[in-house]
């Protein structure tokens, strides 16, 4: 009698393992923080998320509050013109 095939879930289940063995190890957070317009001023938004940080009228203050963070976690601020675009990019590392 031939041996009992691999059902379904073992043969993914293998598949799976073998693709987590090979990726790198977990991604490292990022924390660069974007000064970005936000309804009637500005806000300050770590990299990747939805939701933001903080909300500010001028946006001086939002990159004062940007910088504060960026420093303690070695990361960047990212500056942001009214239209969206790349202003300016500080680095803390």
């Amino acid at each position: 009698m031939p041996e009992k095939s691999k059902s379904f879930v073992r043969i993914l289940i293998e598949i799976l393992e073998a693709f987590f063995k090979s990726s790198r190890g977990p991604k490292k957070k990022n924390w660069h923080q974007h000064v970005v317009p936000y309804e009637d001023g500005w806000a300050v938004r770590r990299e990747g998320n939805k939701r933001i940080t903080s909300k500010h009228r001028k946006q001086s203050t939002a990159i004062r509050k940007a910088k504060s963070i960026a420093r303690k976690r070695k990361a960047d601020v990212v500056i942001h013109r009214a239209d969206g675009g790349i202003r300016e990019r500080i680095n803390y590392d």
